[in-house]
């Protein structure tokens, strides 16, 4: 397949990224900005021709999307910290988190989703750090309440490592009244709480899930907890 010349290696100005855009690297998330429309431009570092990131130029190329090769030193210059980018970046418009009533029509065409509610959690670094543990695990989507929780700013974006971009993030007034209504849908919910003695493995279900998780410190809420099917303990690698 013939491809869009790159522009020359070396070292070009600094890439002009527009205002309130982000990067987002790996192949697996710049793929999927490709496929939804949302990459702008994608940067590759010049010498890397795996297999895979020679299909996925060439998607972004069908896409029509704007590609630039740039000198390893420069690449890493525009690379954010700590992201494992595997040798590309993407330029994409940030999500915005859904309002409520985008939550119903969206979950209508999933096949029994798994879903992860975040009841309380503030500190936009732990914010950040589940969304990137809900992309891993393959949650269709995050459910936060209206209130007493982090913002998706730039710490949040940038914990995620890119799944701020990825994983749609739903915004709810009453977070009791929905987990009632998605059971009314089906979901099965389970609560995480430390003192529970059922495992996660021991409440999985075969239809749709909500697995919910609690704030720091003060975990589930006690309305919350009242609501769950069930409650399970996560147990933290290298504890005893």
């Amino acid at each position: 397949m013939s491809r869009r010349p790159y522009k020359p290696a070396g070292r070009p100005p600094p890439h002009d990224f527009g205002s309130g855009h982000v990067l987002v690297g790996g192949m697996h998330a710049v793929r999927a900005l490709i496929e939804t429309g949302r990459a702008r431009s994608v940067l590759v570092r010049a010498g890397v021709r795996e297999a895979r990131l020679t299909a996925l130029l060439d998607r972004a190329h069908a896409h029509g999307i704007r590609i630039q090769e740039l000198a390893t030193d420069v690449f890493d210059q525009q690379a954010p910290l700590d992201l494992n980018h595997q040798g590309i970046l993407a330029e994409a418009r940030p999500q915005d988190v859904q309002p409520e009533n985008a939550l119903a029509p969206w979950l209508e065409p999933l096949k029994n989703p798994l879903l992860l509610v975040l009841d309380g959690v503030t500190d936009p670094h732990n914010f950040g750090a589940c969304l990137r543990s809900a992309e891993a695990f393959g949650c269709a989507g995050v459910i936060v309440p209206k209130d007493g929780s982090a913002p998706l700013n730039q710490v949040a974006r940038k914990t995620a490592s890119g799944a701020a971009e990825l994983i749609p993030i739903f915004r709810v007034t009453n977070l009791a009244r929905c987990l009632r209504q998605l059971q009314q849908d089906g979901f099965w919910v389970v609560g995480a709480a430390g003192e529970a003695s059922g495992s996660l493995a021991q409440a999985a279900h075969q239809g749709p899930m909500v697995v919910v998780m609690g704030g720091e410190g003060s975990g589930l809420r006690r309305l919350t907890r009242e609501t769950c099917d069930s409650l399970v303990s996560i147990p933290m690698a290298g504890t005893n």
